[in-house]
C-alpha cells in the first residue's frame, strides 16, 4: 500500500470540511470527476495551482506559512545552564560607591 501524500490528503480534507461530494467538487472546479477521484486516491498527483483552485473551488484559500520553532526545553535548559555556568565564572571587579551630582533646587 502506497504512502498517502499530504495533495492526497489536503483534496479529501477540503472536499470533506466542504460538504461537497467528488462530482459537485469537480463541476465548481471545472474538472472531471475522474480527476478529483485521482488527486483523493492518489494515482495522480496536483500541482500547486491545481490544489489552489480546488481550494478555492470549496470555499478555501490555500496558503503557506512558516511553523513556529519547537524549542526542546531539555536543551534549553542545558544551554542556559552552560549560560550561567559561563557568567559564574567570569572574572569580576568591585566597583566603589557610585557618585552622583547634587540636585539643585529648582526655582519658579
Amino acid at each position: 500500500m502506497a504512502p498517502v501524500t499530504i495533495a492526497q490528503r489536503l483534496v479529501a480534507e477540503m472536499r470533506a470540511r466542504s460538504g461537497l461530494t467528488q462530482a459537485q467538487l469537480a463541476r465548481r472546479a471545472g474538472l472531471p470527476r475522474s480527476v478529483v477521484n485521482a488527486y483523493e486516491r492518489g494515482k495522480r498527483e496536483p500541482g500547486t495551482g491545481a490544489l489552489a483552485h480546488l481550494a478555492a473551488s470549496a470555499g478555501f484559500e490555500l496558503e503557506l506559512s512558516r511553523a513556529p520553532r519547537r524549542v526542546d526545553p531539555e536543551r534549553a535548559g542545558r544551554v542556559l545552564g552552560q549560560v550561567l555556568d559561563l557568567a559564574e565564572s567570569l572574572p569580576t571587579r568591585r566597583r566603589g560607591q557610585l557618585r552622583y551630582p547634587p540636585l539643585k533646587e529648582r526655582t519658579a
